[in-house]
């Protein structure tokens, strides 16, 4: 039984990251997730929207993943849950005129339980009649409605901004959602051991979407130091990212995706200094496939036992780096070629959230199973993310005595 049971307040186009890093996130650290949208049923999806900045005055939008339900909003019981999850994007605009989505917010507020809303999500709070002298951000075109419903609002000065007002969580944009999700899981009676690691995250051009943002900000938000790197890129440089998506085709479809931002520089890597390597999927590693830095890198990796996790097509890369010789492992059925060629015995994904571990070898067949796939590299690693009983009362005294800079995240 998983220790909280959080519910996620989705919508059609929400902000695809929003909803999906969160919501994966908490499962992989232990908590149920029940993700619902108002007229939908377990089952349904909600389309989402890709929202990014790219030199406008204001963010561009296009079409994400296809978000699947795995809960009826008709059947939710406030009662049953121990937190609340609201994604921004457009869905909050029409959520907000939505009365029974007000009311069932209403409850988790009146029962002064964890509440966490990002970016627009916050539009939902304000026509809720919640935010009254409570301090909070946003992204910074909610401030005039905030404001206007009573809110002691906080600059944005970054969009990694978040804010925590008793069980009230609240955070610009998906760059915060490594704070965002950790001050969440504290307010949920959650605490963390052994997340003092280094993580480096091999990247590359078109790279699948969710791939790299859900386990890269998952395992920052549990505090471990992760870097991500990509051949001839440096710091601050991006790679454009693929939404691969199952929409009914004879194989996945595919879409641009957000810009992933690199924060480290590949030439300047010291391999010695990581416990551990994260391979995402998508297109990238067939080419990556082909550079012999890389086959060296994730070579030396494994060769020394360090845990190694991969997705997807990141297997290819693996199996050309010549490590898979006699190891159990799975991948996208695609790959199977590539696996079975390289030695590898095959292990089928079935479902295709199944993940393996072999001894430091993780692998993962899609990204519908990040739960899995972060929770065993998480064991990999020794992290381990425990829940009390404590009310969020208890833990907001204790943060109350730090100084209230230290509540507002820079």
């Amino acid at each position: 039984m998983a220790a909280k049971r959080v519910l996620l307040l989705c919508g059609d186009y929400m902000e695809d990251y929003e909803a999906m890093v969160p919501f994966q996130a908490l499962q992989a650290y232990g908590v149920s997730v029940d993700a619902v949208c108002p007229g939908k049923k377990a089952g349904d999806a909600c389309p989402t929207a890709v929202h990014k900045p790219i030199g406008h005055q204001t963010y561009a939008e296009s079409k994400g993943h296809n978000f699947a339900l795995n809960a009826s909003f008709d059947e939710v019981d406030a009662a049953a849950y121990d937190g609340l999850v609201i994604p921004g994007g457009r869905a909050p605009e029409y959520l907000a005129m939505d009365e029974k989505v007000l009311a069932l917010v209403r409850k988790f507020s009146d029962a002064k339980k964890a509440i966490a809303s990002v970016c627009h999500g916050q539009l939902i709070l304000a026509a809720a009649g919640v935010v009254r002298d409570r301090t909070c951000t946003a992204y910074p075109a909610v401030k005039p409605v905030l404001v206007a419903a009573g809110a002691k609002w906080v600059e944005a000065d970054t969009m990694k901004k978040c804010v925590v007002d008793g069980n009230l969580v609240t955070a610009a944009a998906y760059d915060g959602h490594p704070e965002f999700i950790s001050l969440f899981v504290k307010a949920l009676g959650g605490s963390v051991a052994g997340a003092d690691k280094r993580i480096l995250f091999l990247c590359g051009d078109y790279m699948e979407d969710y791939e790299v943002m859900v386990p890269f900000q998952a395992l920052q938000a549990l505090g471990c130091h992760v870097d991500a790197v990509c051949p001839d890129k440096g710091a601050g440089d991006k790679c454009p990212t693929a939404i691969h998506d199952f929409e009914g085709d004879q194989t996945y479809s595919e879409k641009p995706g957000h810009d992933f931002a690199l924060n480290a520089s590949f030439d300047s890597v010291d391999a010695s200094s990581y416990d551990a390597l994260v391979i995402p999927g998508g297109r990238a590693p067939e080419y990556l496939a082909l550079n012999e830095k890389v086959l060296s890198l994730a070579k030396g990796f494994m060769d020394k036992g360090k845990p190694v996790a991969s997705i997807c097509h990141g297997q290819q890369i693996l199996a050309a780096a010549g490590v898979l010789q006699g190891r159990k492992c799975t991948a996208y059925p695609a790959v199977k070629l590539n696996v079975v060629l390289g030695g590898g015995t095959w292990l089928e994904p079935d479902p295709i959230h199944r993940c393996f571990t072999d001894g430091n070898l993780v692998t993962g067949a899609a990204w519908p199973a990040h739960p899995e796939f972060v929770a065993q590299l998480m064991a990999l690693l020794g992290i381990k993310v425990s829940f009390t009983t404590v009310s969020w009362h208890c833990w907001w005294l204790k943060q109350a005595i730090k100084p209230v800079s230290s509540l507002l995240v820079p």
